[in-house]
């Protein structure tokens, strides 16, 4: 057996719908609709049943809380986590191009030929 077999990561679907509705605090159905409006997107078994990863329970949360704490409603909540992932996609951008600056800078500066 693969030594890395049992190596999971936070975003490896392994919860069926009722464990991920009691680790997230919500029914079974309000994870259904979640996903329908595409504010999850858990994995899938082969008999198309849901699976959630733990990524997946904290978004959940994260739904739930900006829900009930601040009273944004769900079309809000997606633009909310759209914006989130753009923001994080943009910032893992911005430091793969400071470390190719960093890199053509030092070839400036050494004279370097490049690579």
């Amino acid at each position: 057996m693969d030594a890395n077999f049992f190596d999971l990561s936070d975003d490896t679907p392994v919860y069926v719908i009722s464990v991920a509705a009691q680790l997230s605090g919500l029914h079974p159905q309000t994870l259904r609709q979640y996903d329908r409006l595409g504010l999850v997107s858990p994995g899938r078994t082969a008999g198309r049943g849901r699976l959630y990863s733990t990524r997946d329970i904290v978004l959940l949360r994260e739904v739930q809380r900006l829900s009930q704490e601040h009273g944004i409603n769900l079309a809000g909540i997606k633009r909310i986590l759209e914006l989130e992932t753009e923001n994080m996609r943009l910032r893992e951008e911005v430091a793969r191009l400071r470390g190719e600056l960093t890199m053509m800078r030092a070839l400036v500066r050494y004279e370097l030929p490049p690579a």
